[in-house]
């Protein structure tokens, strides 16, 4: 093989030494051909030569590339050396030159000093002279006006000479004031009224350059207004002439801060004290523009919830425009802007409560008084309560069982619950916006008081007028447990509803009222009244529960007394079908409407516990049923496939308690079809075993054959 081949296999991206050595093999071997008998002996000779001569091949390729590696590091060592020796050269030319740079510096620094040491000879020698130059021309201006009468110096006729005669003046005035009164009133009138004259030009051209836009003369006045009197006037004109141009629309929020930004330009770049500008620029819009917008506006108190919604709007308002006025530079009051805004507030925040409950209480009557009257209803006086309303009731429902004549006042309104999600939203939203008004306009100390007061208004209307009063009637109106028909009962509907608003309350509670009497003392006194009013509602919806179940389990009893045909359980004509008897079926009918009705009605936990009370209360009304009834085997089949309806229409309520009861009464009815040897057995089963055994023999006492069959100690 040629040196070439070898660098090209050497060279290859993914070089692999054994697939190096396999395609050397099989160059040799094709290039050896076939050799016949001795073919394989000669392929290895071969193979070994051709290996030996790679071998060698390499040898002398490995000890070139090591030279050319040595010659190749030996030429680096140079340069290095060579780059060293220059960055030694570098090095002591940059020593040269910091010490000759040192050197320089400090030949500058003697000459500077002499330079300023010469200068001020030069200005203790000028300030004299010049001081001495100025007093004499201010000597002979004065001297101008010592007999009383206006100076005639070219001065100050020349217009064109204001500034000077501005500089003149001011001196003039300062020195005037120094001087006895007795001997000099007439020089002293004359440079007054001459300085008033002067002022009074300088702030015209002021108020002209500023009309041009010409900024530097602006500031040039300015700067020389700055030491006279008048100054004031000044800014002054500087604030009314901004104001001219400004202030086109019905709402001046919309321009303030446009304008604060185009004039502090104006004001930084003019006036030589600018943050005082500012800030008397600021007091000038919010003591005029502002408190005269807001003073039209909340004029009308008329109409108090437009009244209650601009007093708010205006407010937020004016503190967002503070915030953004804030970063002005306004001098060392730091709260300067909160104070202006509560100055023009004052008044109105001082009496924002009284305001705010009298409109609550006309906003909340209003809409009740709608609701009502939309329902054609009259409110009544529910004053019959407690223990003295549960005797009446007791006394109408003994009276309607023994006479099947009703003198309850029982009155359902054909289903009208009185309750309105509508109301309540619209009592709460009424209650949410006086929050978030109550969080803005209240002063800090107040702000816990006012949240309650408004708490408490939102209790009485909603809570007391509204839902209260609608269980009120809910309870009146429930059927007693005596009624001959079947009880229309809305009551569940009023629990519904009342849930859903109380829901609603309870989430105002936590979104708007906490966060504004939290850490304080009357956060624990509105979870108290949250927590009693929401107790009191609680006691009237369980004891409105606890009715419409008694009703129900009193129209089960009235069903199965009514449609229960002794021949169902003891049939004289031979032995009928076993199948569920008619008043089972009208029963689990009517239970299973009102299974619907109570999970469309309650949530949570309250549907598990009607459920397992009305279970309860149904299976008590099938046992205390039974117990009148005499059973023979065929009826007792009977019986058997009506309970099997009865457990079919619980064992969908997944109550535990509620099953066992069925399953164990019909365990009992199974005890009336088997043969008095097994009924010991079936009496010890898991089912009955935790059964009382007289409540077991009062029942096997039921069976037609009770006496002659000789059960009375079979268990």
């Amino acid at each position: 093989m040629s040196m070439n081949q070898y660098w090209a296999d050497l060279e290859q991206p993914e070089y692999d030494p054994e697939e190096f050595v396999e395609r050397m093999a099989f160059r040799a071997r094709s290039a050896g051909g076939g050799q016949g008998g001795r073919g394989e002996l000669s392929d290895a000779q071969q193979l070994h030569t051709a290996f030996l001569t790679a071998i060698k091949d390499l040898k002398v390729m490995h000890e070139k590339q090591m030279t050319k590696c040595e010659e190749l590091e030996e030429s680096v060592r140079e340069e290095e050396r060579a780059h060293w020796s220059r960055v030694a050269g570098l090095i002591q030319r940059n020593r040269a030159a910091a010490t000759t740079y040192k050197s320089l510096d400090e030949r500058i620094n003697l000459v500077a000093g002499k330079v300023v040491h010469l200068g001020d000879q030069l200005e203790s020698v000028n300030t004299p002279r010049a001081r001495a130059e100025e007093a004499l021309k201010l000597m002979k201006h004065f001297d101008d006006f010592l007999d009383g009468e206006t100076s005639v110096s070219p001065v100050f006729m020349d217009k064109a000479r204001l500034y000077e005669a501005a500089d003149i003046i001011q001196k003039l005035q300062l020195i005037a004031q120094e001087l006895p009164e007795k001997e000099f009133s007439p020089a002293q009138r004359a440079i007054e009224a001459k300085y008033s004259e002067i002022e009074a030009s300088l702030i015209e051209e002021f108020v002209k350059h500023h009309r041009s836009d010409d900024k530097q003369k602006m500031a040039e006045l300015a700067l020389i207004l700055s030491h006279f009197r008048g100054y004031n006037e000044c800014v002054n004109a500087f604030i009314e002439q901004i104001q001219v141009t400004s202030f086109r629309g019905k709402d001046p929020f919309k321009d303030i801060v446009p304008l604060c930004k185009t004039s502090w330009s104006t004001i930084s770049s003019v006036f030589p004290s600018p943050s005082a500008v500012m800030a008397k620029f600021v007091l000038n819009i919010y003591h005029v523009k502002l408190k005269q917008h807001i003073q039209t506006v909340l004029a009308d108190k008329n109409n108090t919830e437009l009244y209650l919604r601009n007093l708010f709007t205006l407010y937020s308002q004016t503190t967002r425009l503070s915030q953004e006025l804030s970063h002005y530079n306004l001098g060392s009051d730091q709260l300067f802007l909160s104070k202006l805004t509560k100055d023009i507030f004052a008044r109105y925040l001082d009496s924002y409560i009284n305001i705010e409950s009298r409109y609550l209480n006309d906003r909340s009557k209003t809409v009740l008084t709608r609701y009502y009257e939309s329902k054609g209803h009259q409110r009544k006086n529910i004053s019959s309560t407690g223990a003295v309303s549960e005797f009446k009731r007791d006394i109408h429902g003994l009276i309607a069982a023994k006479t099947n004549f009703n003198i309850g006042d029982i009155v359902n309104y054909g289903g009208e619950t009185f309750l309105s999600e509508e109301v309540a939203i619209s009592l709460l939203q009424e209650a949410k916006e006086a929050f978030r008004r109550c969080q803005v306009l209240s002063k800090t100390s107040d702000l816990a008081a006012n949240a309650e007061e408004i708490w408490n208004l939102l209790v009485s209307y909603l809570l007391h007028n509204h839902v209260d009063y609608a269980i009120e009637l809910g309870l009146a109106g429930i059927p007693v447990p005596e009624s001959k028909s079947s009880p229309e009962l809305y009551f569940f509907e009023v629990v519904s509803q009342t849930n859903t608003i109380i829901h609603l309350v309870d989430k105002l509670f936590t979104d708007s009222l906490v966060p504004l009497v939290a850490s304080t003392p009357k956060h624990g006194s509105c979870l108290h009244t949250k927590k009693q009013e929401l107790e009191k509602l609680e006691t009237k919806l369980d004891q409105g529960l606890d009715r419409s179940l008694a009703a129900v389990a009193g129209w089960i009893k009235t069903v199965l007394s009514s449609e229960q045909k002794k021949t169902d359980f003891n049939p004289v004509d031979g032995d009928p079908l076993p199948v569920a008897s008619s008043a089972c079926i009208k029963v689990v009918r009517w239970v299973g409407g009102l299974t619907e009705k109570l999970r469309d009605c309650l949530d949570g936990r309250n549907v598990e516990w009607a459920l397992q009370e009305l279970g309860v209360r149904l299976h008590r009304a099938i046992y205390e049923h039974l117990m009148v009834f005499q059973f023979a085997s065929a009826g007792a089949m009977t019986l058997i496939c009506d309970m099997q309806e009865y457990r079919r229409c619980v064992a969908d309520w997944k109550l535990g308690v509620v099953t066992a009861l069925f399953d164990t009464l019909h365990a009992m009815c199974n005890l009336l079809i088997l043969p008095p040897e097994n009924l010991r057995g079936a009496a010890m089963g898991d089912q009955l075993a935790s059964v009382d055994k007289t409540i077991l023999d009062n029942w096997l006492q039921l069976r037609v054959d009770y006496k002659t069959a000789r059960l009375v100690n079979c268990l």
